[in-house]
C-alpha cells in the first residue's frame, strides 16, 4: 500500500464538542501550534455559525501562520455558509443528513431535498473561495446506493471530498471496509472517514477505511470527542505506520506534551492504561516480562516507546521477580546479589499488597538496610 494518508484532526471542533469541554483561545492556539509542529496537515478549527466569538477565534488561529490547512464545519444551510464568508480558512465541511432516519425523522425532508441542497449550496461555498467537503451525517445507516448518488451530486456541484461519518459509532471494521471500498471504487472524490468510539472501534474502523481506499482520516488528540470520543490521533498515526506501512508525515516524538495539554485544557485526564500515552502503557512489573526486557527489549515490546518520546519503566510490585529487584537497586547505584534480591521479595510483596502503589526509592532502600542489619528481619511498613 504505497500511499500516504492525510490526517484531518478535529480536536478543536469535535473534540471540543465533548460534553462540558470549552477551550479558551489561548488553549486553542497552543493546541493548534503543537499539532502543526507534529506535522498534522489539516486542522478542523471551529463552527462559524456559532457566533462572532467563534469566528474571531478562527481568525486568530489563522493568524498563527500554521503550515496546516484549516477546516471549518457548517450545516448544509445558506445561513451557515454566509456566516463563514471571508474567514481565512481553506476548506468548509458542509454537513447534511444522509440516512433516511435522519432525513425523514429529524429534518422532515426527502432524499430529493437533500440532493437539491447539495446542488444549490456547494457552489455557494465555492464562490466564497472554499474547497468543499460533503459531510454525510449518519452515513453508517445510509442506503449505500444513495451514498453514491450523494457523491455523484456533490462532485457535479464542485465538492472535492466526501466525509463518511459513523456518527453513532455503530460500525465494525469489516463493514467499514465493505462500504468504503464500494465508495472508493465508484467515485473520484477524496474520501474521509469520521469514526466515533461508542463500541470501542473508532481506531479499528479508521484503519479499515484506510485499507479500503480512504484518503483522509478524522482524529482527535487522546480520542477526545462527543460521547465515547473519536478515533485517537496517536493510535491512528502509529497504527497506519506499524500495521500497513502507510505514512501520514506526522512525528509523535513530542506527542506526550500535546496529550497532556489537551487533557488539562479539556479537564479530561488520560487513563493510566490509555493506549500509547497512558502512564502505565510502557510500565512493567511481572517478573517474566521484566526479565525478558532486561535481556532484550524486543521480547516484550510491541511498540517502541521511543516513537512517542517515551521509554520503558520497570516498577517493583507483587508480581516482580529477583531480576527486577536487582535492576531497581542497580538504578540506585547499589549492587545486590541474587540471594539478597530473593530475600527482599517477601517484604516488597507484602508492602504492595498493603499499599497498592509502586515502591518509592526511599522505601526500597529501607528494606535493604533492614536486610543488612544483624538479626533484624526485613519487615513491611
Amino acid at each position: 500500500m504505497q500511499r500516504s494518508i492525510i490526517i484531518d484532526d478535529t480536536t478543536l471542533r469535535d473534540g471540543e464538542q465533548t460534553a462540558g469541554v470549552a477551550f479558551s483561545l489561548e488553549e486553542k492556539c497552543a493546541i493548534a501550534q503543537q499539532l502543526d509542529a507534529l506535522g498534522v496537515p489539516e486542522l478542523e478549527v471551529g463552527i462559524p455559525p456559532m457566533g462572532e466569538v467563534e469566528r474571531e477565534d478562527i481568525r486568530s488561529l489563522a493568524s498563527l501562520d500554521l503550515k496546516a490547512d484549516l477546516v471549518a464545519w457548517c450545516r448544509m444551510h445558506p445561513t451557515d455558509i454566509q456566516a463563514s464568508k471571508g474567514l481565512p480558512i481553506q476548506l468548509l465541511d458542509l454537513s447534511i443528513a444522509s440516512s433516511d432516519l435522519h432525513i425523514e425523522r429529524k429534518l422532515g425532508k426527502s432524499r430529493d431535498w437533500v440532493l437539491e441542497q447539495i446542488t444549490n449550496l456547494v457552489p455557494l461555498a465555492l464562490d466564497q473561495g472554499f474547497r468543499v467537503i460533503l459531510g454525510c451525517e449518519d452515513a453508517s445507516r445510509a442506503d449505500p446506493d444513495f451514498l453514491l448518488q450523494l457523491a455523484e451530486t456533490a462532485q457535479r456541484a464542485g465538492a472535492s471530498r466526501l466525509r463518511f461519518a459513523d456518527t453513532l459509532g455503530i460500525m465494525e471494521p469489516f463493514g467499514v471496509y465493505e462500504c468504503l471500498s464500494r465508495l472508493a471504487a465508484n467515485m473520484d472524490l477524496e474520501l474521509e472517514m469520521h469514526a466515533h468510539d461508542d463500541l470501542g472501534l473508532a481506531t479499528a474502523n479508521s484503519l479499515a477505511a484506510a485499507r479500503a481506499g480512504a484518503t483522509h482520516i478524522n482524529t482527535t488528540v487522546n480520542g477526545l470527542g462527543e460521547r465515547a470520543g473519536n478515533a485517537a490521533l496517536e493510535e491512528v498515526v502509529l497504527g497506519l505506520r506499524q500495521l500497513y506501512g502507510l505514512e501520514t508525515g506526522i512525528s509523535l516524538h513530542a506527542f506526550p506534551e500535546l496529550s497532556q495539554l489537551v487533557a488539562e485544557a479539556s479537564g479530561r485526564p488520560v487513563s493510566w492504561q490509555k493506549s500509547l500515552v497512558g502512564e502505565g502503557v510502557f510500565t512493567h512489573e511481572a517478573g517474566i516480562h521484566v526479565d525478558g526486557l532486561l535481556k532484550d527489549p524486543l521480547t516484550y515490546q510491541g511498540v517502541d516507546p521511543a516513537l512517542l518520546g517515551r521509554s520503558h519503566q520497570l516498577v517493583l510490585g507483587k508480581h516482580s521477580g529477583s531480576k527486577a529487584v536487582q535492576a531497581s537497586f542497580a538504578r540506585l547505584g547499589v549492587a545486590i546479589t541474587p540471594q539478597q534480591a530473593s530475600d527482599l521479595l517477601p517484604s516488597i510483596r507484602q508492602w504492595m499488597s498493603a499499599h497498592k502503589q509502586p515502591l518509592a526509592d526511599g522505601q526500597l532502600l529501607t528494606f535493604y538496610q533492614q536486610l543488612q542489619a544483624p538479626g533484624l528481619q526485613a519487615k513491611a511498613c
